[in-house]
């Protein structure tokens, strides 16, 4: 049996745009997915960002301002549970880059190592490859797929990374493209499917190519047809000769 494949579907609020300038991580909000399904677990935090200011921008997004903030932990006392949560499993997030880079400040000030770049999926880039020139901020997709989202007033870390699970699933072709059940149950091939680094399927290759529904008159038709176009026609250099 193959192992379950684990992905954690994150999003973060910060006090601004720029965690170079000092602005802080101020929500952190995850779900599991074992084998592209939801297991109940999830990691939910508001972090006291040690000082540092909403920005009144930042604030009108999310509504989270300074005085909800003072009696939460900071980040250094949440990092053990947060790090646990995340362990070993892929990433997922909408405009990855974003949170990345704020995490992995916050993470840069206590010592502790980066979340590795190998582990995200940016699902941001994904509706990008699979809706070239349309709109593809997570309401826009909620919108394409029929995903309910009216409960969606401000930006919310934990619902937005709920949202975010179901609109990744989505973007990969649903659930029935794994065909599993439950988690860790098993599907019509008993694995999930692979996925390349920016998390798009990779498609299964047969093991032996199905034989050719052209048969040797087919064939020598066409042959026939090429030679009357002359020799620069295409046809010539692509054309394998009939066995």
């Amino acid at each position: 049996m193959s192992e379950a494949v684990r992905e954690i579907v994150f999003d973060t609020e910060t006090t601004g745009l720029s965690p170079q300038d000092g602005d802080r991580v101020i929500e952190i909000g995850a779900v599991e997915l074992v084998n592209r399904f939801p297991t109940g677990k999830v990691f939910h935090q508001y972090l006291n960002p040690e000082g540092r200011e909403v920005h009144p921008d930042a604030l009108r997004i999310h509504g989270i301002s300074n005085e909800q903030l003072l009696d939460k932990p900071t980040f250094s006392e949440v990092a053990d549970s947060f790090l646990a949560f995340f362990g070993e499993g892929m990433l997922v997030a909408h405009n990855a880059s974003f949170d990345i880079g704020f995490l992995n400040a916050e993470l840069a000030r206590q010592g502790h190592p980066p979340l590795a770049q190998s582990r995200v999926i940016d699902t941001l880039q994904m509706a990008r490859r699979k809706h070239p020139g349309a709109q593809n901020s997570l309401d826009a997709l909620c919108s394409r797929y029929g995903i309910d989202n009216s409960h969606r007033e401000k930006h919310g870390a934990l619902l937005d990374s709920e949202i975010l699970a179901d609109v990744y699933i989505e973007l990969l072709g649903g659930r029935q493209t794994s065909m599993v059940l439950e988690p860790g149950g098993a599907g019509r091939d008993d694995a999930a499917p692979r996925l390349d680094k920016e998390g798009l399927e990779i498609s299964a290759q047969r093991p032996k190519p199905l034989p050719s529904r052209l048969s040797s008159e087919d064939i020598a038709r066409h042959t026939e047809f090429v030679e009357k176009i002359g020799e620069d026609a295409m046809w010539k250099k692509l054309l394998k000769p009939a066995s």
